[in-house]
């Protein structure tokens, strides 16, 4: 079992076993690993942590979006931002965030997943249109161990959320935050020793 409380918003449905989904086809999954986190630094270490997984997002064919350190039911938690292509279609991006909740000897792990659908790349494409190519494409922000999967870009950044605000990415963002306002942890999970790399 997961040791997240309070983790629904309203309007999401449960379609699977620990998996839930709303009308967006924006879906919902909670899981718990118990096995010791795969992080590759301490929540304490930033950016060693975010060039890490940069790194690892890259190498699986997908960009990190953004990762920091936020509280989540009172305990610290990464909170990330992945991109990847839609498997077995030539366009379109799904985008996964996520709260991980690491311990010594396991994590939980609060899911949030919506992918493009009808047409794709629109946001990428008035965004270029507007500022041009030249100023487009950017090198990772996290360092160059985060090249190699889909590229870096402006129309990923957080400032263009209010003028997209049903594009895939806007929304997992606004998901994220409503759960990171509701969310707790069982004590039980809250109390285990902290994971240290």
């Amino acid at each position: 079992m997961h040791p997240f409380q309070h983790f629904l918003p309203a309007g999401f449905d449960q379609v699977a076993a620990d998996t839930w989904a709303n009308g967006e086809r924006i879906v919902i999954q909670p899981v718990f690993f118990d096995l010791v986190p795969d992080l590759p630094a301490a929540l304490t270490d930033l950016a060693a942590l975010r060039q890490g997984l940069a790194r690892m997002a890259a190498a699986q064919g997908g960009a990190l979006i953004e990762a920091d350190v936020v509280p989540v039911g009172g305990q610290p938690a990464l909170r990330q931002v992945i991109k990847v292509k839609l498997p077995n279609q030539p366009h379109g991006q799904a985008f996964l965030g996520s709260y991980i909740a690491p311990k010594a000897t396991c994590s939980a792990v609060l899911r949030v997943q919506a992918a493009e659908g009808g047409t794709t790349g629109q946001r990428e494409a008035l965004v270029m249109a507007e500022i041009g190519p030249a100023n487009y494409f950017r090198p990772h922000p996290y360092g160059p161990d985060g090249e190699g999967g889909l590229p870096s870009h402006v129309a990923d950044d957080p400032a263009y959320d209010a003028r997209f605000p049903q594009h895939p990415l806007t929304r997992v963002r606004q998901v994220l935050t409503q759960l990171a306002q509701q969310v707790e942890l069982h004590p039980g999970f809250a109390a285990l020793p902290p994971f240290t790399p």
